[in-house]
């Protein structure tokens, strides 16, 4: 295979007889170079003098006296200009994004050498005066008479008449720009080359011939370049094509470079580059994920590398593969080139600059000088932070400990460095030199540590620290000089907008080895030997951002670049990286994933219709070896037995308790009894702004709790009269509600008022209607004894097991106790939910779906009450209730217990008929518990696996 620059080489050595003084030759970009001056040598037994190798935006900024201005600061002069033309009030923070897409406009203006004059002028005389415009071809006539059409002038409606109004004012605003930038000798990248064209001298120019080299699109500038250097006798031309898409009209990938041999004849004859008429080895491949593509990599790899590396390429139509292909390298690579450079947006400063500028932006609310729970944690589990503070990670573990979801700079500074990190910044000087600080102490721990040898990755993130630094002056100095004047969040966006669109360049000879490369990369080179990845439509061509402020017909019109220029470029670089490789296999993801719609690039589908020979079709399947689940069971042995002993036995721990929750557990699943009260394993602390239901309920009864403690300060009846008067005091009951969440969620000090986001106002909303609705229903029920609120009730019990007594107990904490006449209620309130009704008593320790937890934990307070009764030769009944508050509002519903078949159930007065059968289930239970002979195992039941803590150890 002889390759393009191969041939150009021999040709240009043979026309020039090898004397390349003052000769330039000009690239669309400097790879290409490399691997020509390497072909360029083998052409001569003797050293030579090489040419000059430029790229196309070199020679012009040559040939320019302006300088490119920084891209910021360009946006910021637009803004100056644009207040001044329309005396608009508009911020910088809102013009920035806008400002950005229109010096993009005016870029291709320029580039495409556009009449500005005619395209910014008045929208009515520009539909007026298009018959005028003799500097339009008619297909530019055309497009322009469809504007209008589409347009509709005569019908203006709000949004037309905003566009007309600024549209209006452009014209005034490209010329105050380009003046203000001329006059201090910047200029953006199209008014430079417009002005370097509209003043070029060929006879000024430094080199005595240019040869320009595998160019493809070219723009008006370009064009008008090319023209005068030719004119002059001083340029030479060589173009990459081939015969294929070439003499196919219309065909996109041909489309400039059938006009460019029009206009500039190729040096090379037409007879080398008929490649893709021939058969080739093509395949398709179908990936069923994006990474499922970089893990083919190495087999294609081993199957398909050239003898000569570098005569192989990986070509990247998503970058973002990159991190997943160097991973996936195998070991018969000896050297790789790698082209793109690392983004810097997948580097540990990029997030670490991110989530520090988002602390001092979004996580902060200088209302109350408070910061957000989630962006102090996102900064304390950064490794920067662990690295440069030892108190990270135990100021983490205190606020997730202590819930605290906004807490005060003055908790945060633990040490030096969390007192700077956790000082509010309100200005952008200040944020600056706060990235400033901590990124020269991060790049001083990098220099106090050895880098280790064959970690390429730590090279690379000291590098990205250096140019996270250089970027932060940028923007330092920026705003120093009162140059940028935005808001806080606007900086922000800014600058990870910069970070993220920078990159680490990799070091190395790029001539040697494997090539890696994205696809603007390949223009030029050859390969024998090719894999493309995420060839997708949407990858390729690209699907970007192509918001502009000049419509489609106006750019086409004016022969600005169009949408359709894009994809004829695109169409050209993957015909021309097909035409020379004589193995070329294209891998597309099938998986529909965001702007990724599953489908092969447009370009495949088209080489597999016109194309006259089979190409391979494969699929890869991800190789499943799915793992059978196990039956787990925990033997009670003898260590079991100890630290079950240590557990629950009154003797070892003087605070043990069978609460009603361990024995529902044991009875939904003995294993997971076992997980969490005998090897006493916990889910991970969690903080979230979101109230689950356990902490719901908890406030709730937190809030009934002190209402019911205040109402018996001064005697335990409760009449009607108390309830009516509580209930028209709304102050009140929100203030208790508020002292539940300050207590239990928010742990604030008792002084100090919560602030509540959207869905804890809602919350609290919500348990205020149902703290009324308890007050009502209590008022249907006056006058009342209240007797206890939160009352813990336990009773010690003997259990024979392995030949020894194991004394316990069993019992937990009542919410409610209140007396009326010769009833004592028992009463657990209940927030979710719904009422059931057991059929008896064994069904209440029988497992099963639907077996009703909330009777056992009331049954097992009124079995522990009426023996303490009994005891005291007290009378009364006990009557167990669970008040279901969300539906305590309905006139007919009653919180007493039901029992009972369907039609025969009972409302439950008296727990002393049930107690005895009650009583022997419950020994029974406990006895099993406690045997060594039953062992722990899973619940057969797996709908109760779904929200379980342990179900990854189940794997369920």
């Amino acid at each position: 295979m002889k390759t393009f620059l191969q041939e150009t080489a021999h040709d240009l050595y043979r026309k020039l007889n090898g004397d390349f003084t003052d000769v330039a030759v000009v690239f669309p970009n400097k790879r290409a170079s490399l691997f020509f001056n390497e072909y360029l040598t083998h052409e001569s037994e003797r050293p030579l003098w090489s040419p000059t190798y430029i790229s196309i935006s070199e020679l012009f900024r040559q040939c320019a006296t302006w300088q490119i201005g920084d891209s910021i600061k360009l946006v910021c002069d637009l803004y100056k200009v644009f207040r001044e033309v329309t005396g608009s009030t508009e911020t910088l923070d809102d013009f920035y994004f806008w400002g950005e897409m229109l010096i993009a406009d005016f870029d291709d203006a320029d580039k495409n050498l556009a009449n500005t004059q005619a395209l910014f002028s008045n929208l009515k005389d520009l539909n007026a005066l298009t018959d005028n415009y003799d500097f339009l071809e008619k297909g530019q006539k055309d497009a322009l008479a469809q504007f209008f059409r589409n347009f509709s002038i005569d019908r203006v409606t709000e949004l037309k008449q905003r566009f007309i109004s600024i549209w209006d004012t452009l014209g005034d605003i490209y010329s105050h720009y380009k003046a203000l930038l001329e006059s201090q000798n910047i200029a953006y990248e199209g008014m430079m080359y417009r002005k370097v064209i509209e003043t070029l001298d060929t006879e000024n120019l430094p080199y005595r011939k240019y040869i320009f080299v595998g160019f493809n699109v070219l723009n008006k500038v370009e064009h008008t370049l090319f023209h005068k250097l030719n004119e002059a006798g001083k340029a030479l031309f060589y173009w990459d094509y081939d015969i294929f898409y070439l003499e196919r009209t219309p065909h996109e990938a041909g489309e400039f470079i059938r006009r460019n041999l029009r206009d500039f004849p190729s040096e090379l004859p037409p007879s080398i580059f008929d490649n893709l008429n021939h058969p080739k080895d093509i395949t398709f491949v179908e990936s069923p994920t994006e990474n499922g593509q970089a893990r083919y990599l190495p087999q294609w790899l081993r199957e398909n590398l050239t003898v000569e590396e570098k005569e192989t390429a990986v070509v990247l139509c998503n970058e973002a593969l990159l991190q997943p292909v160097l991973h996936s390298l195998p070991e018969n690579i000896r050297h790789t080139n790698i082209t793109m450079g690392f983004p810097l947006s997948q580097t540990p400063v990029y997030s670490f600059v991110n989530t520090l500028l988002e602390l001092h932006t979004s996580g902060y609310d200088a209302r109350n000088g408070r910061y957000r729970f989630e962006s102090v944690v996102s900064l304390l589990r950064h490794p920067y932070t662990r690295k440069l503070s030892s108190e990270a990670e135990r100021l983490e573990q205190t606020l997730v400990c202590d819930n605290r979801f906004y807490p005060l700079p003055s908790e945060l500074g633990k040490d030096e460095i969390l007192g700077m990190f956790f000082l509010p910044r309100t200005t952008n000087e200040a944020l600056c030199h706060l990235l400033k600080t901590t990124l020269e102490l991060t790049a001083t721990l990098y220099k106090q540590q050895k880098a280790p040898a064959n970690d390429a990755f730590d090279q690379l993130y000291r590098e990205a620290l250096f140019k996270a630094y250089t970027l932060t002056n940028r923007f330092y100095a920026l705003i120093e000089n009162k140059e940028l004047d935005v808001k806080p969040d606007t900086f922000q966006r800014l600058l990870t907008r910069v970070m993220a669109a920078s990159s680490i360049p990799f070091h190395g000879e790029p001539a040697i080895g494997l090539q890696v490369m994205g696809v603007l990369e390949t223009r030029n080179l050859d390969f024998r030997h090719l894999i493309m990845l995420s060839v997708n439509e949407g990858q390729l061509p690209q699907t970007g951002s192509d918001a502009s402020f000049i419509p489609y017909n106006l750019r086409k019109a004016f022969g600005m670049t169009t949408i359709d220029h894009k994809i004829a470029v695109y169409a050209y670089y993957f015909y021309r990286l097909l035409q020379r490789s004589e193995k070329a296999t294209l891998v597309f993801n099938t998986a529909t994933d965001g702007i990724n719609r599953g489908e092969m690039s447009r370009f495949m589908l088209q080489f597999l219709i016109e194309w006259g020979y089979s190409v391979r079709r494969l699929r890869l399947e991800a190789g499943q070896s799915p793992q059978g689940t196990q039956l787990i069971r925990i033997e009670k042995n003898v260590n079991t037995l100890r630290r079950m002993w240590q557990t629950f036995d009154l003797r070892y721990n003087p605070k043990s308790v069978l609460s009603p929750s361990a024995l529902n557990t044991y009875l939904d699943c003995s294993l997971k009894f076992y997980y969490k009260y005998v090897a006493r394993l916990e889910a991970p602390d969690e903080v979230s702004s979101e109230i689950d239901a356990a902490k719901f309920g908890s406030i709730f009864h937190d809030a009934a709790e002190h209402i019911y403690k205040d109402l018996t300060k001064h005697g335990k009846n409760i009449d009607k009269q108390t309830i009516e008067t509580l209930l028209k005091d709304d102050i009140r009951l929100q203030n208790y509600v508020d002292d539940g969440f300050k207590r239990l969620f928010f742990h604030l000090p008792a002084g100090e008022k919560p602030s509540y986001n959207g869905i804890q106002l809602i919350n609290s909303a919500v348990i205020l209607r149902y703290v009324k609705q308890l007050l009502r229903r209590d008022l249907e029920y006056v006058p009342f004894t209240f007797t206890a609120s939160e009352y813990p009730v336990y009773e010690e019990l003997e259990v024979s097991a392995a030949g020894e007594i194991l004394r316990t107990r069993i019992g937990g904490i009542i919410d409610r106790i209140d007396a009326k006449g010769d009833i004592l209620r028992i009463v657990d309130y209940k927030t979710g939910g719904s009422a059931d009704t057991p059929p008896d008593v064994e069904s209440l320790f029988t497992p099963d779906k639907k077996r009703s937890n909330y009777v056992f934990q009331t049954f097992l307070y009124a079995a522990i009450v009426c023996r303490k009764l009994r005891e005291s030769h007290d009378t009364r009944r006990v009557a167990p209730s669970l008040l279901y508050i969300h539906h305590a509002a309905s006139e007919s519903y009653t919180p007493v217990i039901r029992m009972g078949s369907k039609g025969k159930a009972e409302e439950v007065y008296d727990f002393a008929r049930y107690e005895a059968e009650f009583r022997e289930h419950l020994n029974k239970l406990i006895t099993e518990i406690f045997s060594p002979e039953t062992a722990f195992g899973q619940t057969a039941i797996t709908d109760k696996c779904t929200f379980c803590d342990f179900k990854n150890l189940c794997k369920r």
